[in-house]
């Protein structure tokens, strides 16, 4: 007798188990519960995402940075911040040699050929 008796809560009890387990997985497959899911992967991916935006614009601040002072470009306090102008003498020399090199603009007319 006490045989059956376990086997019967034996049973009752796996049967509990495996109707609970089957609910919840119908209950995560259910559209609210797939959006839910969905929504939360996509927010974690933004964030991730983010990050990997911000890692790569310090690396390239920092790159920036390590090309200026090999160039020897320096920051020009007059500026804005983040553009770099050319030291004093060679900015003369790229004015002077682009003033030299001007040619004036032609403007082309296409009705004229007709």
């Amino acid at each position: 007798m006490f045989r059956r008796a376990f086997w019967f809560t034996a049973g009752a009890a796996a049967g509990v188990w495996a109707t609970t387990k089957v609910n919840r997985q119908l209950k995560k497959l259910t559209p609210e519960s797939l959006a839910a899911q969905a929504a939360d992967k996509a927010v974690e991916a933004g964030h991730r995402l983010k990050d990997f935006a911000l890692d790569v614009r310090a690396g390239m601040t920092q790159r920036e940075d390590e090309l200026n002072d090999a160039l020897g470009l320096h920051q020009d306090p007059d500026r804005p911040d983040n553009v770099t102008a050319l030291p004093g003498p060679r900015r003369l020399r790229a004015i002077e040699n682009d003033q030299i090199n001007h040619r004036p603009k032609l403007s082309y007319n296409r009705n004229e050929d007709h």
